[in-house]
């Protein structure tokens, strides 16, 4: 078993919760757009956003992986009008935010005090699959596994 690390260092534990999802099915890049959009927000606020998102009310504005994504209704406001609805994303996150919720109540802390301080999503390792094909060939289709990381602080 490899033995993780977090990759924030200097925190505060006794206002600190934090909680992290490994090896898990959704892609890189989309959750990497989820967890850059919630960061720094207040904890009730992130969860509203993240249930909106995947109810496919409310887009995620997407900064970085944006080549040929459409601009989507309600994105007036920011700078970056294309976006999204990550809806298996957003709901791998929200459940990494809902540990670190119970992690951050378990510690003593108060729920409407807590904000999101850092968020991360690294890449994992890759699950190699091949298909099989005429005149023996095949072709391969990986799926990158992802890990997220949430840090909530007491304000």
């Amino acid at each position: 078993m490899p033995s993780w690390k977090m990759s924030v260092v200097g925190l505060d534990p006794d206002r600190t919760a934090k909680a992290v999802g490994r090896d898990l099915h959704v892609s890189p890049k989309n959750t990497r757009e989820v967890c850059h959009t919630i960061k720094n927000m207040k904890l009730e606020t992130a969860k509203n956003y993240l249930e909106e998102v995947i109810m496919m009310k409310k887009p995620v504005p997407f900064r970085r992986f944006n080549k040929k994504v459409g601009h989507r209704h309600g994105m007036h406001n920011h700078k970056f009008p294309s976006g999204r609805f990550p809806e298996k994303s957003a709901r791998m996150v929200y459940e990494v935010l809902m540990n670190a919720e119970s992690n951050a109540e378990y510690k003593g802390l108060d729920p409407e005090r807590l904000k999101i301080t850092h968020t991360a999503v690294m890449r994992g390792r890759k699950v190699k699959r091949y298909i099989e094909r005429a005149h023996g060939r095949s072709t391969p289709y990986f799926r990158t596994l992802s890990h997220v990381e949430v840090v909530l602080t007491e304000i």
